[in-house]
């Protein structure tokens, strides 16, 4: 079984217990705080990381840096039957999942918008209009710039890819040239 899969699996539990509990919040902003103090540590991304360690002593660990950090009791809980399952290495796989499932759950998609320069506040806000209204959901736009772009701009939004690119316009030409 894929390492994504298992850690989608716990993310999963991780949220049912967040929900149930009525703390889903409160439980993701501690299990990103500790996956981001485990990726600045490092000796404790050592721990994490190297199977060398016993998973017993992993939760041991886990369980005192936690109760160290004020943690609450059911993040120590779950983050001890990660690292007895020997399953801590997920960590970050785990975060990232249950990142993914609460911005399911609250309808919120990531554009992700690669540009040969940045957009202005109104062409970022009528993209995320014209997104929004195509998918449905909220959309939250991570951009980054792409110098090979010579203009326009390629946006994926979950697995579809929408190239506006002055690139992939010329391709699109071609192929209709070859085509004919």
């Amino acid at each position: 079984m894929s390492a994504r899969l298992v850690a989608r699996r716990y993310a999963k539990a991780f949220v049912e217990i967040g929900i149930k509990q009525g703390q889903l919040h409160q439980l993701q902003g501690e299990l990103t705080k500790i996956a981001n103090l485990v990726r600045e540590t490092p000796d404790l991304l050592r721990v994490v990381q190297n199977p060398i360690f016993a998973p017993r002593q992993k939760a041991l660990v886990f369980d005192q840096l936690l109760t160290a950090l004020g943690a609450t009791p059911t993040l120590r809980q779950f983050t001890r039957v990660v690292a007895e399952a020997a399953r801590l290495n997920l960590l970050f796989d785990i975060e990232s999942a249950v990142r993914d499932l609460v911005d399911q759950r609250a309808g919120i998609l990531d554009a992700h918008v690669a540009s040969a320069r940045p957009l202005s506040e109104a062409q970022t806000e009528a993209l995320i209009r014209t997104l929004g209204a195509r998918t449905g959901k909220t959309i939250r736009v991570r951009w980054k710039q792409d110098a090979a772009l010579l203009g326009g701009l390629k946006v994926q939004v979950g697995s579809t890819v929408f190239d506006a690119s002055l690139q992939g316009q010329l391709r699109s030409l071609k192929a209709q040239l070859l085509s004919a």
